[in-house]
């Protein structure tokens, strides 16, 4: 038990006693039933946390085997290992080893930390975690361009990294920023070698490069010699152009791909070749899109959300077997094709049974989209590639709700890593999904076809699939990880927890426990229930609030868990800052049931 003085009125002090965490009833009556005196001493104590571990935290054979397995005792151990024992013991398991067992994020977990989706399906099965203009270091702006966010990104398990290409001052170069801004430069081989350095440093499956090209066909050549130059081996090239189908994420483990639009060249080049076999149908080219040389990206720019008609492109160059000659050997790298077909939406979304693509729509324009073509944008995404990015006010770095994408089964749904908004702590909680690979294979209903051609609509009323029942036991760790006056000055904090859910609408809820006045150590001990309509793509959100009557309530740790991937039973949820940095001890003691 731990004593905390403070000081008020300037001379006069007040202490306050703070008890050590101690187990609620749930854990207590658990303890007693499956380690206590009642459990059968002839099966070993090991065999009552077996039980407990099958029964109420309903954990696979194999699982249970490998928890016992981490937890069994060696000649060194002791406390918590004193559980697994399986010969009879002289005295069973304490209360304080079950509960610092349950009471620990690293041992019970609320979410697997391993990959057991099916990684075998094509790409565009999956949600895939998106970076956008992954190399700034601040604001969309005027902040600095560099390689830095592009590490950060990558080691928290982004998967795809956006890179703006650009010439250098002196056009014999190319330079990453953000066109049109007050954003400096970073040259690309700096970026391209620290993507090569961290590509696979948390997840061994592929990593995406989408670039947004602005160059001449000389310094596009250029790129092609650096990407094969830099990555080596670790480049995927395709054998076929262009591809019926995307390959799957099983089949490109530690492989780099590129995605962008083919340039203006290759498109003439094809058009000149299928002119001299006889053949004058543009509809097997590669792209129907609006292909330029220059700003070749252009609808991903962000400021545009109207769909633009095809520009004539002219040509710097003189000599154009130099540009077919550079237009292949450029083109021959790109995996993803990029485009943005002419005219109206519906015609954007057509799918070509002969060739797969990636479109690329801004937040505003995927609202748009779904709002008047939602089964269109679903049939898209079952093959094909959608990446969504964010507005072009989004100066700040903010984010967009990324669920309207998600339902409609948008892959590369891009966001501002830049910044720590409730958009972006969504983002990194959906892909804790999947053991924190970076692919979330999409639900089934997502990929699904009905006999008349149907497909799931998110507006139609649908009915509760589950309910999910969270109680909130208590939380510690605040005294380990915060000076005592960082909540309050004068006394110990009032928490309080906010639980809920964000998912579709009629999903999305939010909820809170009562106020507990000057306890580092809060014993909530409060149920809340949530009935779910689309569970599968549903987030529980945790966050701990300090109440101040005053002024803001300060911030005391949040958490975002994937609703489908939650364990049963009674679970430590570790809290993490508002960048998603996990704090050392800060944690809660929950328990989730589905009924």
């Amino acid at each position: 038990m731990g004593s905390y003085a403070y000081k008020y009125c300037m001379c006069f002090t007040r202490k306050f006693r703070s008890p050590d965490a101690q187990p609620p009833p749930d854990v207590r009556a658990a303890h007693l039933s499956y380690c206590g005196p009642s459990s059968d001493p002839q099966q070993g104590h090991g065999h009552g946390l077996r039980r407990f571990l099958s029964q109420v935290q309903a954990e696979s054979p194999a699982d249970v085997d490998r928890i016992l397995a981490i937890l069994a005792p060696t000649s060194a151990s002791h406390g918590i290992a004193r559980l697994v024992n399986r010969s009879p013991a002289p005295a069973p398991p304490t209360l304080d080893d079950f509960f610092g067992f349950l009471f620990s994020p690293d041992l019970n977990p609320p979410i697997t930390n391993q990959v057991h989706q099916d990684m075998s399906a094509p790409f565009s099965h999956y949600f895939i975690f998106t970076g956008h203009n992954s190399y700034l270091t601040g604001n969309q702006l005027n902040s600095d361009s560099s390689d830095i966010p592009i590490i950060k990104s990558l080691q928290r398990g982004v998967r795809v990294i956006e890179l703006d290409m650009w010439p250098n001052s002196s056009k014999n170069n190319v330079d990453i920023l953000h066109g049109g801004t007050l954003t400096a430069p970073v040259e690309m081989i700096r970026c391209l070698k620290s993507i090569k350095e961290y590509a696979f440093c948390a997840s061994n499956y592929p990593l995406v490069i989408t670039l947004e090209d602005h160059l001449t066909a000389d310094l596009q050549a250029k790129v092609a010699e650096m990407l094969t130059e830099t990555f080596g081996d670790l480049l995927f090239i395709p054998s076929s152009d262009p591809m019926k189908e995307f390959p799957s994420p099983e089949a490109l483990m530690k492989r780099i791909i590129i995605s962008t639009k083919p340039p203006q060249e290759y498109k003439e080049f094809l058009k000149a070749k299928d002119n001299q076999n006889g053949n004058g149908n543009l509809a097997d080219l590669p792209d129907q899109g609006s292909l330029r040389r220059i700003d070749s990206n252009a609808d991903e720019s962000d400021g545009k959300d109207e769909l633009d008609e095809q520009d004539e492109e002219d040509s710097d160059e003189d000599d154009p077997k130099f540009q077919q000659e550079t237009a292949c050997q450029y083109r021959k790298l790109i995996t993803i094709q990029a485009g943005k077909p002419k005219g109206h939406l519906r015609d954007a979304l057509k799918v070509d049974p002969d060739k797969v693509r990636r479109l690329s729509l801004s937040e505003t324009q995927i609202a748009k989209a779904t709002a008047s073509h939602g089964a269109e944008v679903i049939r898209f995404t079952q093959k094909n590639i959608l990446r969504v990015y964010p507005k072009g006010t989004r100066v700040n770095s903010s984010n967009y709700d990324p669920m309207n994408a998600w339902i409609h089964g948008a892959q590369m749904v891009a966001f501002n890593m830049q910044g720590h908004d409730k958009a972006l702590r969504l983002m990194q909680g959906f892909f804790r999904a999947n053991g924190g690979c970076g692919y979330v294979k999409k639900p089934d209903f997502l990929l699904t076809i009905g006999p008349n051609g149907e497909v799931f609509d998110p507006k139609a009323s649908l009915p509760v699939k589950t309910t999910l029942k969270v109680k909130v036991y208590m939380g510690d760790g605040w005294r380990m990880d915060f000076s005592k006056t960082h909540f309050d000055a004068f006394s110990p904090p009032d928490f309080y927890t906010r639980v809920g859910i964000a998912g579709v609408k009629a999903d999305s809820v939010m909820k809170k426990t009562r106020v507990l006045e000057d306890q580092w150590v809060p014993v909530w001990d409060e149920e809340f229930t949530f009935p779910l309509m689309v569970p599968e793509l549903a987030l529980l959100r945790i966050e701990v609030q300090e109440y101040d009557m005053s002024e803001k309530h300060d911030f005391g740790g949040q958490a975002v868990l994937p609703v489908w991937e939650l364990k049963q039973g009674i679970r430590a949820v570790a809290l993490h800052d508002r960048k998603g940095v996990r704090y050392k001890s800060v944690r809660l003691l929950m328990r989730f049931d589905f009924v």
